[in-house]
């Protein structure tokens, strides 16, 4: 809720506030993301065989602690004052807009900003290794995807209530109590964003106390370990076998020996990739997600966000439920397992063909079209013409209005508006006289009204419905392909080896993920926002190209994860059928007594 939810509401809220530009804001978000790189092999291999639940307790109460840090620059600064900006203006009104702003030194605290993400990642790092492995070793083998899929869920449904609540509080004013004239759609409105982070602090402490009095083992789980069978990948060399000593891993000396003993397993390296190329369509998808939705059916921010939440929460929801599901309902072994996750990745591979299809551009005077409604040569833009040519409009405040003959325009000053009053029924501004939109369609027209013309693309539902498909059969394939992970390596070495896979889908998928497909889409841009001269945003996006790339990179994606699937099916190489079920006397009697040493045996193989 706080990291994925919290942050990507506000943080163009925090731009705002303390004067940062996009790659700071990007800065503060990656932040989480190397705290966890940091971390991730020391905790996961001396977590891993140490006390977990001190280990996670520690860490919820670093993420609180990080939460606090990072509503503190709300507290320690002077009131929030916007300052004065030409509103938008009609035509004729005053259009001068000062270029030169002085650096505000309020950006410096970009820094406690980063740190407290720091500390959010360094605290979730525990969370999603050893977690997962304290769950999967206290409970049945074929219960604990069931287990883990509940606790993936709730880490879904975390940033969809996170987007909810955030949304929530920037309604308010930052300044609670004091008095203000503007309203939340203004440009310049700062809404209360520190309120989530303060009560996300405040619940982590309170949650970290009950998990630090968590016992090391709980009981009845020894009974659980001694049932279990091990589907470790077996290696030619036999040098598996090491890990199962009672006392490997206890040491730093032993660390390179495991990393070693992982990167000679096969299977495990090939799902490592398959999970860092699901990893970046993930994070693209949720990064870029909304913002598709908004072009392709000029929808308002706000809307689009909206919309696809309601896709993600229940696709990726119970897409995670489900895949835990099923390997508890057809008690899948390794082998299967992976065959299911290639299954759904070619079921999402077939579904991202939708790609092919999309929803037509809303035709804007100046950038789709002219201003006389004749075609307007590619990459050329015209955004003046006879009708606004006296009114003096500036291209620094993009605020759309959309006239009663079906064309946008960049601004109620573009399309020659001299008026304004306000629709008592739905409380949108309505631009008059505006002398660029054609009268001859409707007498008494020449209006506009504020924001975009809506869309009614016939596609849209068909769109919408594979987009769905996409988002459930990838997060279907995930908590198999996280059961396949525990159990294709040896008991003692399964915290550290998900600690490795999450530094290889972090650094190969998680952070480049968004900035791939932030510059795929970057490309299909028309319109871009000019900041003094300097180039900002983008504003207008070709749908037809932005559809396009975003086929070939799903693509490019989700081959790849098809063929790593594929490879590490092949080669996994599954133990003797003597070690399989059939021989659980024999593994009462001989392996119990070594069981009984082993204090911090991660029963990861639950899984």
């Amino acid at each position: 809720m706080t990291v994925n939810g919290f942050i990507n509401t506000v943080i163009t809220s925090i731009e705002r506030r303390f004067d940062l530009r996009s790659y700071q804001s990007g800065l503060i978000a990656s932040s989480y993301d190397i705290a966890a790189c940091v971390c991730l092999t020391f905790v996961s291999y001396f977590g891993g065989n140490g006390h977990k639940p001190r280990w996670l307790g520690w860490g919820v109460l670093l993420m609180g602690l990080g939460s606090l840090l990072f509503a503190l620059p709300h507290f320690t600064t002077g009131p929030y004052e916007a300052r004065s900006a030409a509103q938008v203006g009609v035509c004729g009104g005053n259009q001068s807009l000062p270029c030169s702003q002085a650096a505000s030194s309020l950006s410096g605290y970009r820094f406690v900003f980063m740190l407290g993400q720091f500390l959010h990642g360094m605290g979730a790092t525990p969370l999603y290794t050893l977690g997962v492995t304290y769950l999967d070793e206290n409970v049945k083998t074929n219960y604990s995807p069931v287990y883990i899929a509940v606790f993936y869920t709730a880490a879904i449904l975390g940033p969809a209530a996170g987007y909810l609540v955030g949304g929530m509080f920037l309604n308010i004013y930052t300044e609670i109590g004091r008095e203000t004239d503007m309203a939340p759609e203004n440009t310049l409105w700062v809404g209360a964003w520190w309120i989530g982070f303060l009560g996300a602090g405040a619940a982590s402490l309170l949650i970290s106390i009950p998990i630090l009095g968590y016992p090391q083992r709980l009981p009845g789980s020894q009974r659980y370990i001694v049932m279990r069978v091990s589907e470790a990948h077996q290696l030619k060399d036999g040098s598996h076998k090491k890990a199962s000593d009672p006392d490997f891993g206890k040491t730093v000396k032993d660390l390179p020996r495991s990393v070693l003993l992982l990167l000679k397993n096969p299977t495990f390296i090939f799902l490592c990739l398959a999970g860092a190329t699901e990893a970046t369509l993930i994070a693209g998808m949720s990064t870029f997600g909304p913002k598709f939705l908004e072009s392709q059916f000029s929808l308002s921010a706000s809307e689009a966000a909206t919309f696809f939440g309601y896709l993600v929460v229940p696709a990726g929801g119970g897409g995670t439920f489900l895949g835990g599901f099923l390997v508890n309902k057809f008690k899948l072994r390794c082998s299967g397992i992976i065959k299911l996750c290639l299954l759904c990745t070619v079921s999402s591979l077939l579904a991202i063909f939708i790609f092919f299809i999309h929803c037509p551009n809303m035709p804007m005077a100046g950038v789709t079209q002219m201003y006389d409604g004749s075609a307007l040569p590619g990459g050329h833009l015209n955004l003046t013409a006879a009708c606004n040519a006296q009114c003096g409009c500036l291209q620094d405040t993009y605020s759309p209005v959309c006239g009663t003959d079906g064309i946008m325009y960049y601004s109620p000053c573009h399309a020659g508006c001299k008026s304004v009053s306000v629709n008592l029924r739905n409380g949108k501004k309505v631009y008059q006289e505006c002398s660029c939109v054609d009268k001859a369609l409707l007498p008494g027209s020449g209006k506009a009204e504020a924001g975009k013309c809506t869309s009614s693309c016939a596609k849209k539902p068909l769109l919408l419905c594979f987009i769905f498909v996409v988002i459930l059969f990838t997060f279907l394939s995930s908590i198999p392909a996280l059961t396949a992970t525990l159990r294709c390596v040896s008991d003692r070495q399964r915290s550290f080896a998900l600690g490795i896979q999450w530094i290889v889908v972090r650094t190969l998928g998680g952070i480049p993920g968004p900035i791939a497909f932030g510059s795929m889409i970057d490309k299909s841009c028309l319109l871009w926002q000019d900041q003094c001269g300097e180039q900002g945003s983008c504003y207008i996006y070709q749908n037809s190209a932005m559809s396009r790339y975003t086929l070939v990179a799903g693509l490019v994606y989700k081959v790849l994860g098809t063929t790593f699937f594929i490879v590490a099916c092949l080669l996994y190489k599954p133990p003797p059928p003597e070690s399989a079920p059939g021989s659980l006397d024999a593994s009462e009697n001989g392996t119990s007594d070594l069981q009984e040493h082993k204090p911090s045996l991660p029963a990861e193989e639950d899984i």
